[in-house]
């Protein structure tokens, strides 16, 4: 049986530890800015990057002078390191007060767990205990989004069930108008644009500069859409043992006149939860080239479909060489999976 990491998040009740959970966001901001100087100082003293090993012995004994466990302290050298290496840059943004969000990593063995609290450097944090801890700790953080609302996040070692719980195999077609859209089912998955729903409440928050507005919106935006991707996904996963989705570009249709309702769309998130669902399920996850799913007719395989921009407004058709009626989406959704079956089977596609 396989292992996968599964992250379990909580929120704090920081009406009493808010503070002190702020004035340790400040020393980490202060590490991280030190590893910023010093790496820019080797890189122009020697023109080399500095290690993980070497930033950590620098900043030895700084954990006890501020207030954060050594291995807080570690895991903030290392993660800069990686976040170097990954922007590929001389030198990364300075972390504000004002800027930046509050974080504060940790590795399991600094912190005790009890019932709905967390202990760490003596102090005593309580949460709310959304759902039951599950597997091994391993590291963790305490995290602050815009709001100003605390988390703690616990990354775990899961033992994966591994037994997929359906049997179906399942095409997903990922659109703008309707999110999902699977081949076993006739209806898709749709939910209202939650941007265009808000805009207008939020552009009158942001013409009279009341930022804490801004950001509840925001917030509200975004949990009601991790909501809905949460719920769907998992009820798709919970049915098949095959999910093929579509390889749409997000980035590129970002730079059309589509942009705000691909953002909407989120295609990114949906497919990353998909993924990690189905790895612990053991249900087989595959992305599949999907072009020309549209236009192809999933009967007889004439691509006699609607294409080009012009047509997009066309969301039911029927085929002119067998004159079967075809769902704009859901045909696609039938294509997307027989692409996925021929690139699994390793014969090539026609």
């Amino acid at each position: 049986m396989s292992n996968n990491m599964l992250t379990f998040r909580y929120r704090i009740k920081d009406a009493t530890s808010g503070n002190h959970l702020q004035r340790m966001a400040w020393a980490v901001n202060y590490v991280w800015n030190f590893c910023n100087e010093i790496s820019l100082l080797a890189w122009r003293r020697e023109k080399r990057f500095l290690s993980a090993f070497e930033l950590i012995n620098l900043t030895a004994g700084a954990g006890h002078e501020l207030g954060l466990h050594t291995d807080t302290v570690s895991e903030i050298c290392q993660e800069y390191v990686r976040r170097k290496r990954t922007a590929k840059k001389i030198k990364l943004k300075w972390r504000s007060r004002k800027r930046s969000l509050c974080w504060i990593p940790f590795k399991g063995r600094c912190v005790r767990l009890g019932t709905a609290d967390v202990t760490y450097k003596g102090r005593h944090l309580r949460f709310w205990e959304s759902r039951p801890l599950q597997g091994t700790l391993k590291t963790g953080s305490f995290t602050q989004d815009a709001c100003g609302h605390w988390y703690v996040n616990f990354q775990c070692e899961v033992e994966d069930a591994g037994v997929p719980l359906g049997d179906a195999e399942i095409g997903i077609d990922l659109g703008l108008k309707n999110q999902l859209a699977c081949s076993d089912m006739d209806e898709p998955y749709s939910r209202e644009n939650l941007t265009r729903k808000h805009e207008t409440t939020l552009g009158m928050a942001q013409r009279a500069h009341k930022k804490r507005r801004v950001k509840a919106i925001h917030a509200h935006i975004a949990n009601s859409r991790k909501d809905w991707e949460h719920k769907t996904t998992t009820e798709i996963v919970n049915r098949a043992r095959l999910i093929v989705v579509g390889n749409v570009s997000s980035l590129k249709m970002t730079k059309t006149r589509m942009a705000k309702s691909t953002l909407d769309a989120g295609w990114g998130h949906l497919r990353s939860m998909l993924a990690y669902k189905a790895n612990r399920l053991g249900v087989q996850y595959y992305e599949a080239n999907e072009s020309g799913s549209t236009v192809t007719c999933s009967a007889c395989l004439a691509k006699t479909g609607p294409s080009g921009l012009s047509n997009l407004g066309i969301r039911v058709w029927c085929c002119t060489s067998c004159g079967v009626l075809h769902n704009r989406d859901t045909n696609a959704a039938h294509n997307i999976l027989r692409y996925g079956r021929v690139a699994l089977s390793g014969i090539p596609r026609l």
